[in-house]
């Protein structure tokens, strides 16, 4: 299901940038294309990669979508009020078409406009320049024309896909969440939430590091779904959300769980749903692993409090929320077996591990030899000995 709300903004974003003359795409899953590197996608770009590095793209040069989107890189954050592993990514673009000026007025005018947000709760960054690129001018005067404060970072704002390829400075909004008037600059004080980013692709690193102008200048943007919906209902984090409703109503009521392993687990399962719903299974490499990894942290967490608690008590509801949410044709009953028999798995793997580790050998501190003959011979990860430890 649907929130109404969660409807509303998705539809006012496209609409928007429609009557702007982008053309909307359709989101594509999380498994990104064929021949790519990269595990999961990450951002509402990554489909577009081809086309932001210069190939015509056959709907035009501006288009609007919405994309889910995973990141490992931000698991440890994952507990907070603001971050998840899975989520969703409304998303605008230039393939080289209007520039950083064009954009940020766009962002401006939809989010106090459109979404009805005080001018007086935003805050923006902008880059400040470094050795190899000069401060974001168009960005920084165009603020300073819609009289919004501006903080400079450098390293806060440069955005890039990973070590080598598109990169460039962005400009992020933020939205402060604080109780009163607003203080401090969104590195100073948490409270400041950032929303939205405008990414302005304007360069290529190359491996040894040096930056090439590309040819077309693009804008990439991205807003994250939950995080809007969070500051439009007024919540004091994501969880709280109407996306999240049937999670926090359920869960409280099957396991006690503090207020972030409650999250964890909460974001571990809903991700792990979405990514079997993708098509996934768990394995020992590549996206399987990271499936795998989730599943088992959660596990962790609900086994450290009592060993009887299980994913077979999870309720049908939150299978088919999140799926249905998601647009994923899986069945409920398949994605609840293949969670269910990790969990089996697990279990099993845990009990050899006990058995394994009461040898005499181990009665000491392990060392690198130690972990390397546990983990060849008997398939016990380093994170696993130390857990049964």
């Amino acid at each position: 299901m649907t929130t109404t709300l969660q409807k509303t903004i998705s539809r006012t974003f496209i609409d928007f940038f429609q009557q702007h003359g982008h053309i909307p795409t359709t989101g594509s899953t999380l498994i990104p294309r064929l021949g790519d590197p990269v595990l999961f996608t990450t951002s509402g770009m990554h489909p577009l990669t081809p086309y932001l590095e210069g190939e015509p793209h056959p709907m035009g040069r501006r288009l609007v979508g919405i994309q889910r989107c995973l990141r490992t890189t931000d698991l440890d954050e994952v507990g907070d009020p603001t971050h998840l592993t899975v989520f969703e990514m409304l998303g605008s673009w230039s393939l080289g078409d209007y520039g950083s000026g064009q954009t940020l007025r766009w962002g401006y005018e939809l989010l106090t406009e459109g979404f009805g947000i005080d001018p007086r709760r935003l805050y923006v960054t902008v880059f400040g320049g470094d050795s190899q690129v000069p401060l974001d001018q168009e960005s920084l005067q165009t603020w300073q024309e819609l009289g919004l404060p501006i903080e400079l970072t450098t390293e806060d704002n440069w955005w890039s896909n990973g070590p080598t390829g598109p990169c460039g400075p962005d400009s992020e909004m933020f939205v402060w969440t604080g109780d009163g008037d607003p203080i401090g600059t969104p590195t100073t004080d948490d409270r400041w939430v950032e929303v939205w980013n405008h990414v302005m692709m304007r360069y290529r690193r190359h491996d040894d590091g040096s930056l090439e102008t590309l040819q077309q200048q693009n804008i990439d943007t991205g807003l994250g779904l939950e995080r809007l919906t969070m500051l439009l209902e007024g919540k004091d984090s994501v969880y709280e959300t109407s996306l999240f409703e049937p999670w926090m109503r359920q869960i409280p009521q099957l396991w006690n769980l503090n207020t972030e392993e409650q999250r964890i687990v909460i974001d571990h399962l809903r991700s792990s749903i979405v990514i079997v719903g993708d098509g996934v299974h768990p394995s020992n490499t590549g996206r399987g692993y990271v499936l795998r990894r989730l599943i088992r942290r959660v596990l962790t967490i609900l086994w450290s409090g009592d060993e009887s608690r299980s994913l077979s008590d999870l309720p049908l509801e939150l299978f088919e929320h999140t799926l249905n949410h998601f647009h994923q044709g899986e069945s409920v009953t398949l994605v609840r077996r293949i969670l269910i028999d990790e969990e089996i798995r697990f279990s099993n793997l845990l009990d050899r591990g006990r058995k394994v580790l009461s040898h005499e050998r181990f009665h000491k501190s392990l060392d690198e030899t130690d972990y390397e003959y546990l983990h060849e011979t008997h398939g016990l990860p380093r994170e696993l000995v130390a857990m049964l430890l």
